[in-house]
């Protein structure tokens, strides 16, 4: 029973069995610190410190516990700091050495026992940092740490719910003249927005999301108010969680009204805890809408990220339509990721009030990549109360639906360390009958406290952020009002004159997320395909992703198939196609633009060790070769390496990720791809074309001869001479049974 106790903590980080605050504040190291002593960081820890041999049956025990823990499927890396301080220390360790299973000793999910002099004191503070568990036998026995009494929390006063007014059940108006209305949405006249009609009964089947996004900063917001949002990579450094489940739809983001008066609280969308009367929601372009009226109270919530810099607003206009003055309160809700996993990262969140902009910040600097990161959540209004603790917020067993903070009269402001992390902000105010009142959030992020600091006080205020708002319809409007197409099809015309537009540069090219996938990286071969389609609108953006291609390109001339910004942590593999739309699409767009100076911009190649034999790929951070080559040399490059052929003069498939089994013709390095020789055929001739225009004769020539080369290779060896029989016509008749000329 003891051990399962225990359990509970190891799973979910528990303050009560973690060192102090005045211990982790501290704390500079990050994980790669835990190296020097073969522990990965990658398990909980549980950290024993034993001082007296007369308390040899604590070690036992926490050694036993391990035990059962790996039979119950908990791996964890039990660590054993040996404390004793007189001579018969090293009789001490050997004794304790000779309790641990030899396959456990020292190995990954195993017990390591250190003495305490060969830890330094940078190091002692790291580890009890990470450590979930801290057991001392200077406080008692394990009986006693099981039973230690929960930290104190704060006491505050329940709401006095005595005020009880008749409710009003005024609805929100239905929208009207959807375009391809289905029973739950459709586009709005114009079709810029597409228009959801949700309630208790009448739901989407799965979530509808809005891709709201910058090059720097973005959000994922469903029909019915779920969210997450991300700054720099939408993987790695998620502000909040991310969650792709289609049923529950769950969120780490949440806004509510509550009446001070009698009580009554719903969140300004459907979800987490929406009221009983029909939400509509409007996904634009760059923003989301949320319209409501419960209690005689009409709310708009409108969602936008600024179009430049790392900040998202949340705009709550509340208008009071009830007939009688009111009371209420608006509490803003944010759950801290600050890495990519809120279960790796939550422990060591530390969350402060902000003394220059008087934002609330929230910081992990055990994340070894983005240590320097700060986030911050804001309101306007001076008259608010805080929280940092999502313990306090939602309660014991609580969750966002009925949080215990909306019975309280008020949040505690406790912050700090080793809490539940989160960022809650409540607002009083007061509405006479007909007032509006406007309070808006902000959660954004900088590189570090001076730029968040400096973001969160530059963004204050309703002008800057109706401004911000301007802003951002203007970039849309001129981005997708650059090409406009008609065609018989309203809706092909609704998709294409906008839409495609939009998805592929905020959701693709920017946010590179979306509500089923959040990878955060570029693709080599994806974003190139993505940035084609935006020539005609944004071919600046093109330019820079054709570039920014080329300098994730190796010296042999392969590519990172994919990559994590901004540190360029990603794979090398052996697919024999992403390379080659390095110099396809570069030449694509000096055809299109004309921008030859393209072609002489000058980047550096990687450096990485080559792929083994049998091996298919590698995860890795590879080096500057410090060798400059511009843009031009490194298509060439990329030719170059593509001129691998096989017995039939077709080029070798190497490896693919198309899901379908194709990348399996190449498994053994002889297969030939019918597919990748009609790609090259078509990227020697156009690059050929380049090299032209690029005054290089010679390689025009190359291009021109291996292009005659491979046509002849692909009319010889590409068809099976039988393909014809197995066609039909739509009729029925076999395709081998008319004449060519029927064709």
């Amino acid at each position: 029973q003891l051990y399962g106790r225990l359990a509970s903590s190891i799973v979910f980080a528990n303050a009560a069995f973690r060192a102090d605050p005045a211990i982790l504040i501290n704390n500079h190291r990050q994980q790669s610190g835990l190296w020097g002593y073969a522990i990965s960081g990658d398990l909980p820890i549980v950290l024993l410190k034993i001082e007296s041999q007369d308390n040899m049956q604590l070690v036992k025990q926490l050694i036993q516990a391990h035990g059962y823990w790996r039979l119950k499927g908990l791996v964890l890396d039990l660590v054993i700091w040996n404390e004793t301080h007189d001579g018969y220390r090293q009789a001490f360790q050997n004794e304790i050495q000779s309790l641990i299973p030899a396959e456990l000793n020292g190995s990954k999910g195993g017990i390591f026992l250190r003495t305490a002099d060969q830890i330094s004191n940078e190091d002692r503070i790291l580890f009890q940092t990470v450590a979930r568990i801290i057991i001392a036998d200077s406080g008692g026995t394990l009986v006693d740490h099981v039973n230690k009494k929960e930290l104190a929390r704060v006491a505050i006063p329940l709401l006095d719910k005595s005020q009880v007014h008749p409710l009003s059940l005024v609805s929100i108006p239905q929208p009207e003249n959807l375009i391809f209305f289905n029973g739950l949405g459709g586009f709005s006249p114009d079709g810029k927005e597409y228009v959801v009609v949700t309630d208790n009964n009448n739901k989407t089947p799965a979530p509808w999301v809005n891709v709201i996004a910058n090059l720097n900063f973005g959000t994922v917001i469903s029909e019915s108010g779920s969210a997450y949002s991300w700054t720099e990579n939408a993987h790695e450094l998620r502000l909040t969680p991310w969650s792709d489940d289609p049923v529950s739809d769950t969120s780490g983001e949440a806004y509510y009204l509550r009446d001070e008066e009698s009580g009554r609280f719903w969140s300004t969308s459907f979800l987490p805890a929406g009221g009983p009367s029909t939400y509509i929601t409007r996904h634009g372009f760059g923003y989301s809408v949320f319209e409501h009226i419960e209690d005689g109270i009409y709310s708009e919530m409108t969602v936008y990220v600024d179009i430049v810099s790392s900040i998202k607003f949340t705009v709550l206009k509340i208008r009071n339509q009830s007939g009688r003055s009111r009371n209420f309160s608006a509490t803003g809700y944010i759950e801290w990721v600050l890495g990519d996993n809120r279960t790796k990262t939550a422990m060591h969140i530390h969350t402060e009030i902000d003394p220059e902009s008087g934002a609330l910040f929230a910081k992990n600097q055990y994340n070894t990549e983005f240590n320097n990161r700060v986030a911050f959540f804001d309101v306007d209004y001076l008259e608010k109360t805080f929280t940092g603790d999502r313990t306090e917020f939602i309660g014991r067993n609580g969750n966002l639906q009925n949080p215990d903070a909306m019975s309280r009269i008020k949040l505690s402001g406790k912050i700090g360390l080793a809490l539940d992390p989160c960022a809650a902000i409540q607002v009083p105010f007061f509405m006479e009958d007909g007032e509006e009142q406007e309070i808006i959030f902000r959660l954004g992020a900088g590189k570090d406290s001076e730029e968040a600091s400096s973001i969160a006080k530059q963004f204050r205020g309703k002008q800057v952020a109706t401004d911000a708002l301007e802003k951002v319809k203007k970039y849309w409007e001129e981005t997708i009002g650059a090409l406009q197409v008609e065609t018989p099809d309203a809706a092909i015309n609704i998709i294409t004159n906008g839409w495609l537009t939009y998805q592929t540069l905020s959701s693709r090219l920017w946010g590179r997320s979306g509500f089923y996938q959040s990878g955060g990286a570029f693709g080599f071969r994806d974003q190139l395909q993505d940035v084609m389609s935006l020539l005609h609108t944004r071919p600046e953006l093109a330019r820079q992703q054709i570039l920014l291609c080329a300098s994730r390109q190796f010296k042999e001339g392969d590519v990172q198939h994919w990559w994590h910004p901004p540190v360029g942590r990603g794979v090398r593999t052996r697919i024999s196609d992403d390379y080659l739309w390095l110099p396809f699409v570069t030449a694509y767009y000096v055809k299109h633009t004309g921008d030859i100076a393209v072609l002489d911009v000058s980047t550096n190649f990687l450096e990485g060790r080559l792929l083994n034999p049998g091996e298919e790929s590698y995860f890795d951070l590879p080096l500057d070769s410090h060798i400059s080559a511009t843009l031009y040399e490194h298509c060439v490059q990329a030719i170059k390496h593509g001129l691998d052929f096989g017995e039939h003069g077709l080029p070798l498939i190497g490896t693919g990720d198309w899901n379908d089994g194709f990348d399996k013709v190449g498994q053994h390095g002889k297969g030939e791809s019918v597919w990748l020789a009609f790609f090259l055929y078509e990227i020697l001739n156009n690059f050929g074309e380049t090299a032209g225009l690029h005054n290089d004769l010679t390689f025009a020539a190359t291009c021109k001869k291996e292009a005659i080369i491979l046509k002849a290779n692909i009319d010889k060896n590409a068809w099976d001479g039988e393909w014809y029989k197995r066609a039909w016509f739509d009729d029925g008749t076999p395709l081998g049974s008319k004449s060519s000329g029927d064709c």
